[in-house]
């Protein structure tokens, strides 16, 4: 994997591990608990990705600074956690930037294993949303994406851009950027004002 894939791959898992640790400090969970969710946060997406492309033994077993950087991540979050919960705003703006990172990294990394642009893209997705799904379900809670939240859309969105830029002459670094740019500007401005998914209305029979 290219220098510019493993740079994308740990920036988001460092983002990523500190939103799973708030997790945990939330939850009033021990260090282990706190180390726990932030290295399946961080990992879970891209572990997952790297055994449905065949890229085995996955990043995460084969590199230690995959391993290391949601500890440190993890380490931090639980030494400093008075202060990241007073940043939440900005803590879900760093989410929104691992989310970006991740969705084209995943996506950039399944071209490179000769899939087609449209699994390619589907991988990007589930790099970016994987491993906060498997935050959430250690955590017993519903996972965000089932929640209302514009994530998975705009991590799907972002994919396809870095899919179809590949597809050019353009360099990847600048593929890349422009794949984040749109995801996290959408996610962003969910955020901002307040965009949610569809819902049913009225309740369901039973």
């Amino acid at each position: 994997m290219s220098g510019t894939l493993v740079t994308l791959d740990l920036v988001g898992i460092f983002v990523f591990a500190i939103s799973g640790a708030l997790v945990a400090v939330r939850m009033d969970l021990d260090v282990f608990g706190v180390l726990v969710l932030a290295g399946t946060t961080g990992l879970g997406g891209g572990f997952l990705r790297d055994v449905l492309i065949g890229a085995t033994p996955p990043a995460a077993l084969a590199d230690w600074r995959y391993l290391v950087v949601p500890v440190v991540a993890g380490l931090v979050t639980f030494w400093f956690h008075g202060v990241l919960g007073r940043m939440e705003r900005r803590v879900s703006v760093f989410d929104a930037f691992g989310l970006s990172v991740f969705c084209v990294a995943g996506a950039l990394k399944a071209l490179d294993y000769g899939l087609g642009p449209l699994p390619a893209a589907l991988m990007g997705m589930v790099t970016g949303i994987g491993g906060g799904m498997v935050r959430d379900l250690l955590a017993g809670r519903v996972p965000v994406v089932f929640r209302g939240e514009l994530y998975a859309t705009p991590a799907l969105a972002g994919a396809a851009v870095a899919v179809v830029g590949e597809r050019t002459d353009l360099p990847v670094a600048v593929v890349a950027v422009a794949g984040a740019a749109v995801c996290l500007s959408w996610r962003l401005l969910a955020i901002w004002r307040g965009w949610q998914a569809p819902k049913p209305t009225g309740s369901a029979a039973v």
